[in-house]
């Protein structure tokens, strides 16, 4: 079932840490839907609630019975994947990503058992993100910071960690982008709709009754009072300011909170991004796991 209200109140009138383009693709392809253009066939697959321990995806299981999720994916004897792709949630019962999206629930449950677990004993985060839900992404970011500080950890592009897919990646001790991928974006950007002009032309006209002077700000009837337009990218930039503050507590001694804030939600391409303190090395990912075997076998010897 195709929920649009739901999709909408993500979608508009709510902070997002994603990169531009991506948010115009999502305005395009969901925009007319939401808003009420005829509507086009879709099939979408996973669940939305999880729970806030992740219970229900651990106790979760197919048509045949069979666990959804029996544990993190391991890629070599002691290193397991956790993978970060796509659009970014807060809430999803699935593993990796679906329709495009990974919740930052799922990253949440992985991260916990590759604390807890013995036999693992360095996690490999494959990321291609473009960005997505504000909320959620700072509690999911500080897990995989506290899985850093007790297992090697290492964040490996495939090619791009924008906006919040960056805010996930920078808790790694090391961060690896190829020639051609893309990271940083740290900002936040919101969007909203006002449809008065369309509603006019159609001789529609909302009553909006309210208790409460700002119960109805953002409603999609209306344009954005100033005093509340100005409340809001106030409001967008203390989140700038609280992102650009994280990723430098995370990357401390390789990038300060002046110089992530200083970047103005740019992005920076291969050894640009490295140049920029955003990222440690450029490397094609094929590389890079064979590099961090060879890696963990010399330490521990």
């Amino acid at each position: 079932m195709r929920n649009y209200p739901e999709i909408a109140s993500r979608m508009f009138g709510a902070p997002l840490m994603l990169h531009p383009s991506k948010g115009d693709i999502i305005a395009r392809a969901f925009g007319p839907r939401v808003l009420g253009s005829p509507d086009a066939p879709a099939q979408v697959g996973g669940g939305e609630e999880m729970g806030l321990l992740g219970e229900k995806l651990r106790n979760a299981t197919d048509w045949d019975g069979e666990r959804v999720y029996p544990g993190p994916d391991l890629v070599a004897s002691g290193i397991a994947l956790i993978e970060i792709e796509g659009s970014l949630v807060n809430k999803g019962k699935w593993i990796g990503k679906s329709c495009g999206m990974t919740s930052y629930e799922a990253i949440g449950v992985q991260v916990r058992d590759c604390i807890e677990r013995d036999d693992i004993k360095a996690v490999v985060f494959e990321v291609d993100s473009y960005g997505g839900e504000v909320t959620g992404a700072f509690d999911c970011a500080e897990q995989i910071f506290e899985l850093s500080q007790v297992k090697p950890t290492i964040a490996v592009l495939t090619d791009h960690a924008c906006s919040a897919g960056y805010l996930l990646a920078s808790p790694c001790r090391q961060l690896v982008i190829p020639q051609t991928g893309i990271c940083g974006s740290i900002g936040v950007i919101s969007m909203h709709v006002d449809m008065s002009a369309w509603l006019a032309k159609e001789g529609l006209k909302v009553t909006i009754l309210k208790a409460g002077e700002h119960k109805a700000d953002f409603n999609p009837y209306e344009a954005i009072p100033d005093d509340v337009l100005q409340q809001e990218l106030a409001e967008l930039e203390e989140l700038r300011v609280e992102f650009a503050a994280t990723v430098a507590r995370y990357r401390a001694g390789r990038l300060t909170q002046q110089s992530a804030l200083a970047t103005e939600a740019r992005v920076y391409r291969g050894q640009k991004a490295v140049d920029a303190g955003l990222a440690d090395a450029v490397a094609r990912p094929s590389q890079v796991l064979e590099a961090f075997e060879a890696e963990l076998s010399r330490t521990a010897g």
